[in-house]
């Protein structure tokens, strides 16, 4: 029998925001445990919360740039669980009029398919702490500091059935939430967290399977392999004569893995009510005017620009425009070096080669656009080539502000050679040296040409223009 996967995704996105979302502790990352937290975001009695304004900005441009209808009325709500990562045992959350809903999101998978996804709605909601788990027997640590850290929550409609369009839609959304400025969307600081909702049934069947849900994957390498697994292990019960049940389970990455946690809560199991200590949200007609007038250019419009006005190929732009952080090292470089093409060069080849092999997330890459366009400058001017720029790009890619282009070029000795009777007289003594490869040229292997560039490169420290190199040797060989 031939299965479809049917999965739907509930993504948190904490917001860039300085304070949390009803108190004035920090935002900031990290920190020593249970510094980061007051009586407010601990839920101390006595106690009440304020709502930060900022978090209603940035949610409400969130829901905007996501096609979403805006409730201009709209309110918070209590989710009561009792569980160690809130201390207070209550979660603000919103379910009964969440500020966005009947949303989409259209992709253009790697494939080539155009999907529209969906979103049913999002709501505003505070974090949870996290539990630190001892390495050395069966203690716990709460850390409480990420307690009251401001959330959007996207939940989407079940309409992914490949994991391409899972891995498509949250690339697209963590480029629109760079791109506004409200989030890092930084998945290894659990700054953005995918809880994937996954069921399977027959090729062509319109009823939903018994669904269940993967909590807090924060990687999309890890994402890929938890669909492949629990798609596999859902299809492989059922055909065994088993029957999956509706639950929630966790991702282990060592093992590769999903293990169960709990059963699966509804609703009613969190016995939802109206937060009573914060009054209901109105958004006005103005704010809603001002926050789509300060939209920015999202990937897909200035991909299509770098395209029309400057171009780039297509998959080019794509992969430049999709980051913003990447998108603006482009803008920035171009506008004095007033060369796309070399740009895009040096940014696909070199930029994304870095980022890949050595892991530099784009938002850390400090390369100055002063110093990049410098760089295309010399290399323009004829003063190194392409393979010793490797060299000196690689150098001021991961050199600190203090770093000098024309320094490094001098110190090292890489200016171009062009002097031609130097050339002359070092392919002279490569041909003098390597009669058998001499032989073989005139035997009618011309291919032998390569080699001769290669120890003429060789010799030259790989500073001669090969274009040169090329041209002097085909007058030697005529000789011959």
């Amino acid at each position: 029998m031939e299965w479809e996967i049917v999965m739907g995704l509930e993504v948190h996105v904490e917001l860039a925001t300085k304070t949390k979302i009803f108190c004035s502790c920090t935002t900031e990352f990290g920190g020593a445990p249970n510094t980061h937290c007051c009586p407010v975001c601990t839920g101390m009695p006595g106690t009440l919360p304020v709502l930060n304004r900022q978090v209603v900005e940035y949610a409400v441009r969130a829901g905007l740039a996501l096609n979403c209808d805006i409730n201009q009325y709209n309110k918070f709500d209590r989710k009561n669980y009792f569980y160690p990562d809130l201390p207070k045992a209550y979660q603000i959350s919103q379910l009964y009029l969440p500020f966005a809903h009947d949303g989409k999101v259209q992709l253009h998978t790697k494939s080539g398919r155009d999907v529209t996804i969906g979103i049913h709605e999002i709501h505003m909601e505070e974090d949870a702490g996290k539990l630190v788990h001892s390495l050395f027997g069966d203690t716990t640590y709460p850390d409480y500091n990420r307690c009251g850290v401001p959330l959007i929550e996207i939940v989407s409609e079940p309409d992914f059935r490949e994991t391409e369009e899972v891995i498509a839609y949250l690339t697209k959304l963590k480029s629109t939430f760079e791109y506004l400025g409200i989030s890092d969307c930084k998945m290894e600081e659990g700054s953005m967290r995918a809880d994937v909702n996954l069921s399977v049934r027959p090729k062509g069947s319109t009823e939903f399977g018994t669904r269940t849900e993967m909590k807090n994957i924060n990687s999309l390498k890890a994402i890929e392999r938890a669909i492949a697994f629990e798609s596999k292990r859902q299809i492989e019960l059922i055909e065994s004569g088993g029957r999956v049940v509706q639950e929630t389970r966790r991702w282990d990455e060592n093992k590769e893995k999903t293990f169960a946690m709990r059963s699966k809560e509804n609703a009613q199991d969190y016995r939802y009510f109206p937060e009573p200590d914060i009054p209901p949200l109105y958004i006005t007609d103005e704010e809603l005017a001002h926050y789509r007038a300060i939209c920015p250019e999202f990937a897909e419009a200035k991909a299509a620009r770098f395209v029309s006005d400057l171009g780039l190929a297509q998959e080019d732009a794509e992969i430049i425009a999709g980051s913003k952080y990447l998108a603006r090292l482009f803008e920035e470089t171009n506008a004095i070096a007033n060369d796309p093409a070399e740009v895009r060069y040096w940014m696909m080849t070199q930029v994304l080669y870095f980022m890949n092999e050595r892991g530099v997330q784009a938002e850390d890459i400090k390369l100055a656009p002063e110093k990049f366009a410098q760089f295309i400058g010399i290399v323009k001017a004829g003063r190194i080539n392409r393979q010793v720029g490797k060299q000196v790009f690689e150098s001021m890619f991961f050199g600190d502000d203090s770093f000098d282009v024309e320094a490094y070029i001098k110190e090292h000795d890489l200016e171009i050679v062009d002097d031609k009777s130097l050339i002359e007289e070092t392919i002279a003594a490569v041909i003098a040296e390597n009669p058998k490869a001499v032989e073989q040229y005139k035997s009618g292997q011309t291919k032998i040409c390569g080699f001769f560039v290669g120890q003429t490169m060789k010799r030259l420290k790989g500073k001669a223009d090969p274009a040169a190199v090329n041209a002097v040797l085909a007058e030697a060989l005529k000789k011959l």
